[in-house]
């Protein structure tokens, strides 16, 4: 369900009640996944075309477990390390699932999984040109994600922390920044979320929508976790939208003082 009345996530002209978007990877089965999928209240879930069987009904398909009535598919470019790897993906997944949606991941380095941002530019440009709606996972850099949206770029997506992590967010005046400067298509925050209040703080710093994986997967109960940032987004986007109070340094009475008793 959508935070309040008439605010869906729009993307690419296209409405989402739910501003969580969660990954496939990494549970314990199908099943769960599943589950998850569900208890998430997530109207939209990546598939690493590269990892996870989304074709071959001869053997165990991830699709045969989602009920795709109640959830889109964003395939996902994971594991391409070169903007040609990163494009070929794509269109193999355009070609597979008549779907013209792209989550384009180009990573840079093995070991922090950081993107490869002019890789990234470079795949953004040649995709959005072929009609992909192209959301590309980036860094918290203001000046890429600009560049990206010149590109073509139907949202952005900056990281909170590297991949699986949990570390949750670590920069968040770039966020902040990002939101100032990223106006005409969709903040989503992905990667580094570990727990419910790191995504109830990404959605107050004005992140349009969070993508999380490891952090309902890799939790001791999935299940429980995954409805646990199911409120934390809403919770969180409820509270951008309202305001925070001013902070003060000095304490401030709660109840007036005018006409009290002496």
């Amino acid at each position: 369900m959508a935070a309040l009345t008439g605010d869906s996530l729009q993307i690419a002209g296209r409405g989402f009640a739910s501003r969580l978007l969660v990954g496939t990877g990494k549970y314990r089965s199908m099943e769960q996944t599943a589950r998850c999928v569900a208890l998430s209240g997530a109207a939209m879930v990546t598939v690493a075309v590269r990892r996870v069987n989304i074709t071959d009904r001869g053997r165990e398909n991830l699709l045969d477990f989602l009920d795709l009535s109640q959830v889109a598919i964003l395939p996902n470019t994971a594991g391409c390390y070169t903007a040609e790897e990163a494009i070929r993906t794509a269109r193999l997944a355009r070609e597979a699932l008549d779907n013209p949606w792209i989550k384009l991941e180009v990573i840079g380095d093995q070991q922090t999984l950081f993107p490869d941002t002019e890789a990234l530019l470079q795949a953004t440009r040649v995709l959005a040109a072929e009609g992909f709606i192209v959301l590309p996972y980036t860094n918290d850099d203001v000046i890429v994600a600009q560049r990206l949206v010149e590109a073509g770029a139907a949202a952005v997506m900056p990281l909170a922390a590297p991949i699986g992590s949990g570390l949750g967010i670590q920069n968040p005046a770039n966020l902040r920044i990002l939101r100032e400067r990223i106006t005409t298509v969709p903040l989503i925050v992905d990667a580094g979320v570990g727990c419910a209040s790191d995504a109830a703080r990404a959605m107050e710093l004005g992140a349009d929508a969070i993508l999380m994986n490891t952090a309902i997967a890799a939790a001791e109960n999935p299940e429980l976790m995954a409805e646990a940032m199911k409120a934390a987004v809403e919770a969180g986007r409820k509270s951008y939208l309202a305001g925070r109070m001013p902070a003060k340094l000095y304490a401030s009475a709660s109840s007036p003082v005018e006409g009290v008793v002496r």
